[in-house]
Formats: C-alpha cells, sequence, structure tokens
C-alpha cells in the first residue's frame, strides 16, 4: 500500500498528531488543576471547576495511551531508550497521573475543608508536575540524551534525572507550564461558572503572554546557542532499523529544516498568532477563546517536532546512535498493520470524544453545585 519510507513519515506524523491530542485535551484538565487555588476562592467555585473537568478527563487520557502504544509498536526503539533511560523522571510523571484520579475521588469522601484543601493542593501539584516535566524532557530532546549504542545494539545510559534539568530545559519547561495553564484557563472561562470565568480571563491573559516571551526566547535559544545535529552523507530511508548505519555531524542550526522546507514556518507563525488570538477572545467569546488555545498548544508543539525532523532521540554521547525517523521504526508489515488498525479506531475516539463534549456542553454553576451537594 505505501512504500517503507512514506510509512515512516506517516507514523512520524501519527505520532505527533497523538502527542498534540493529548496537549490539548488532557493539558486544560491539567491546567485547571494547577490553578484550582488560584481560581477558586472557596471550596465551592474549587468544586465548580472541577465538576467542569471530572465527566471527561479520564476520556482524554485515551491520547497518552494511544501515544504511548503507537511508540511502542512503531517506534520500539525509541520507546526502550526512553523509557529505560528516563525511568525517574517517567515514574515522577505516572505517579502524578495517579494522583489525579484518587484526588478526584477522595476529595468528597469526608465533608471537612480541610480535607479537601488537602486534596486540592495534591490536584494541583500533579498537574504542575506533568505540565512542566513534560516541557523539560521536550527540551533535553534538543540537548541529545546521554546513551550510546554498542555494535550489538545494546543500549547503556550514562547520567541520571538531575543531569536533564538543564537550563534550556527548563526554560522549555516553562514554556509548557505556561502554555497549558493558558489552556486551561480558556477552558475554565468557557466552562465554569462567569464570577470565575471572569478571574480565568485574567490569567489567561498573563499566562499567554508569558507563554509568547518564552517561547520566542527558547527559540531564539535554541537558534544560536544549541548546536543541531545533522545527518551526514547519503540519508537512507527505507533501510533496516539500525542506528549505527548512518553519520551524524554536529554543530549546524536545529532550523536547517526550516530552511530545507519552509512551509514549516506555518507552525510556529500559528503559535504566536493563536496567542494574540487568545488575548483578543478569552474575554469576548469564549469557545472562539478555547479553539485559540488549542492551535497555540498543536503549533507550539508541531514546531519542535518539526525543528528536531528527522531526529526522534538525539544522543549527546555518541551523535551516531542518535534514532531517527529512518532507523528507528518497527518493521513495514508492522508498520502497515498498525495503519489500518489506526484508521478504524482513531475516527471512533474522535466521534465518541466529540459525542461526549456535546452531551456535556455548557457552564457548570455555583448554583447548580449547591443544589448538586446541597450547600456546604
Amino acid at each position: 500500500m505505501f512504500d517503507y519510507e512514506s510509512l515512516r513519515v506517516i507514523w512520524w506524523a501519527l505520532l505527533g498528531t497523538l502527542l498534540i491530542g493529548f496537549a490539548i485535551m488532557d493539558g486544560f484538565d491539567f491546567g485547571v488543576a494547577g490553578l484550582l487555588k488560584v481560581l477558586g476562592r472557596d471550596n465551592e467555585e474549587r468544586q465548580v471547576l472541577l465538576e467542569g473537568i471530572e465527566p471527561t478527563w479520564e476520556g482524554n487520557q485515551v491520547w497518552f495511551i494511544l501515544a504511548g502504544g503507537a511508540t511502542f509498536a512503531a517506534w520500539p526503539m525509541l520507546y526502550a531508550v526512553s523509557f529505560s533511560g528516563m525511568y525517574f523522571a517517567i515514574a515522577l510523571v505516572l505517579l502524578a497521573l495517579i494522583l489525579r484520579p484518587v484526588g478526584f475521588n477522595f476529595r468528597g469522601k469526608i465533608h471537612d475543608p480541610r480535607w479537601a484543601s488537602l486534596w486540592d493542593w495534591v490536584l494541583s501539584g500533579s498537574g504542575l508536575v506533568v505540565m512542566l516535566v513534560a516541557g523539560v524532557a521536550f527540551g533535553n530532546l534538543f540537548l541529545g540524551l546521554p546513551f550510546r549504542f554498542d555494535g550489538d545494539l545494546r543500549m547503556s545510559w550514562h547520567g541520571g534525572f538531575f543531569d536533564l534539568l538543564h537550563p534550556f530545559a527548563l526554560l522549555c519547561g516553562l514554556v509548557s507550564l505556561a502554555m497549558l495553564l493558558a489552556h486551561g484557563s480558556c477552558f475554565a472561562a468557557m466552562k465554569a461558572d462567569h464570577a470565575i470565568a471572569a478571574r480565568a480571563v485574567v490569567v489567561g491573559r498573563w499566562t499567554t503572554l508569558l507563554f509568547a516571551v518564552l517561547y520566542v526566547l527558547a527559540g531564539v535559544w535554541l537558534a544560536w546557542g544549541i548546536p543541531g545535529h545533522a545527518i551526514a552523507g547519503p540519508v537512507v530511508t527505507d533501510g533496516p532499523a539500525n542506528p549505527l548505519f548512518k553519520q551524524v555531524a554536529v554543530g549546524g542550526s536545529w532550523f536547517a529544516g526550516y530552511m530545507q522546507y519552509p512551509w514549516f514556518w506555518l507552525a510556529p507563525l500559528l503559535a504566536l498568532a493563536s496567542a494574540v488570538g487568545v488575548q483578543a477572545l478569552i474575554g469576548r467569546r469564549s469557545l472562539a477563546g478555547f479553539i485559540a488555545s488549542s492551535l497555540m498548544v498543536g503549533g507550539t508543539i508541531a514546531s519542535a517536532g518539526f525543528a528536531l525532523f528527522p531526529f526522534l532521540l538525539p544522543s549527546s554521547l555518541d551523535p551516531r546512535s542518535g534514532l531517527t525517523v529512518w532507523d528507528a521504526s518497527s518493521s513495514r508489515g508492522t508498520l502497515q498493520l498498525m495503519l489500518l488498525a489506526t484508521a478504524v479506531l482513531l475516527p471512533i475516539v474522535m466521534l465518541y470524544t466529540g459525542w461526549v463534549y456535546r452531551v456535556m456542553r455548557g457552564r457548570v454553576t455555583l448554583e447548580q453545585v449547591r443544589k448538586a451537594h446541597g450547600g456546604y
């Protein structure tokens, strides 16, 4: 149906699409949770915010599961290296994700403001951890990770968790944090009671402005301060999945792909234009503001993926060991079979997700919460 090169590019695009889907659909959950103590001034208002995301947050995590499954099936070497090397960071994210359903469930078990406040802090902390660590991980992709393969393709990792906390990676973490807090604010402005929504508008405008400044700063640093990786010599796009068959030159620009494919510039332009759109729309048309923040998230992640292409996981120890689209995939047969499964299942996921959001549309008001919980 497709040749090996095309299948690899398709699965690179699908992986990016699933990550963007996760960031958009679950990102506002994390953003709302992270702002729980900021937007909600008392227990009732925080309950309004939580009831805005409770009906859909579990379904939103389907995108995370799909992205993990796609990585395992289509890019097994990427899955093995990242999950083995960044074990502590991934365990930290998983712990934060595990605490979320515990927080949602336990918060209302005891009718005590102190008990509810404790779990509000847990929910806020879990959201902040995921948003920050995700950005730090993306930043480390541009720096290269400390791994190498031997002649038998056995991977060795030479670094620890704190080695990931490079200043550039931390800046990328702040970009992710500001972006998803702005995204969560846009959702709260659309979904929460008008009193809470008014605060969300103010927070959304400030976090969007912060995102734009940090995003541009990260781009400038990446262009002039972080050496890029590039495949040296002939590029074999349909060869075997062995990263050691190539040579890699270090010292160029991560924006070389933008020079080769000028349409890549549409992604960062979309991110910044959408940030301007959020500023203009969040206080007037809440749905349009949320769509703008979704485009901002998608453009940001796409711009990072375009800059990395064709690399998936560069290596700082042995650049030749870095994983690329051309040498880290599953077999052609596996990619074809998975593509057929995705063509069937992904539309189903999108359809039932759309149906759930249609059923759950409308604002959650303080009056509704008071009636449902009999007052506080």
